[in-house]
């Protein structure tokens, strides 16, 4: 459990990391440039996604228990986000809604990464890279937001406080489902494979396509080809 909740805190970290970087002094972080990061972090998580989690959910309880997980996971996290919307956190400066946001992202996926430990072999390093990445972009741009309105103190503690629910969420997915069986294991990384790429499609790609233009299209591939690799190395 500890080891699977000091996974998940190293990609949550990332979030207090992207913090930092939108806070420095005369930032100069330009949207192509944050574009580009989002793509190259999308197509990480596309491989993650079916590689870490969906090839494992359909190897260990069948593909009808990872078409549920998979379809859950997406309606689950498209009825929150459009709940999230509904109040108002659509808006960036809205603290609610970037809480609401980044648990709506990064619990499924930390939970993943407790998951990912079970079968024994060790953590999976592209997901773990995939979730470091992806969250690079969101925190970035929620926190040079937030930098005129509140403390800085107060915005990487917000981040911290993210990136600690991280880590119970992938302790907890570790220590709940270790006993499970196996159709029920599948279906919580189809699951958050769901939830994740429902994200994916919603969110991170139309953003970086609208910061970067096409090209965001050949940054993806090369995100996806380098999982791709740490996943078969």
């Amino acid at each position: 459990m500890l080891e699977a909740a000091f996974w998940g805190l190293v990609g949550g970290l990332s979030l207090v990391i992207g913090a930092l970087i939108a806070l420095l002094p005369r930032r100069s972080l330009h949207d192509r440039t944050v574009g580009f990061v989002m793509a190259f972090g999308a197509g990480v998580l596309i491989s993650a996604v079916a590689f870490d989690l969906t090839e494992e959910a359909i190897a260990i309880g069948g593909g009808a228990a990872a078409a549920l997980g998979l379809c859950a996971g997406a309606l689950s996290y498209f009825a929150g986000d459009r709940l999230v919307d509904r109040g108002g956190g659509d808006s960036a400066d809205d603290p609610q809604g970037i809480v609401l946001g980044a648990l709506l992202d990064g619990i499924p996926e930390s939970a993943a990464i407790g998951l990912t430990l079970l079968s024994g072999g060790g953590v999976s390093v592209s997901f773990i890279t995939a979730v470091f990445i992806s969250n690079l972009p969101e925190s970035i741009a929620a926190s040079a937001e937030l930098k005129p309105k509140h403390p800085r103190r107060w915005i990487i503690g917000l981040w911290l406080a993210i990136a600690l629910a991280s880590a119970v969420a992938a302790g907890l997915g570790y220590q709940l489902l270790g006993g499970a069986p196996d159709d029920v294991v599948a279906f919580v990384k189809a699951f958050a494979g769901g939830a994740i790429l429902c994200m994916l499609a919603d969110t991170m790609v139309p953003d970086a396509l609208h910061k970067a233009g096409a090209s965001v299209g050949l940054v993806t591939v090369l995100g996806f080809a380098l999982a791709a690799l740490l996943s078969t190395a």
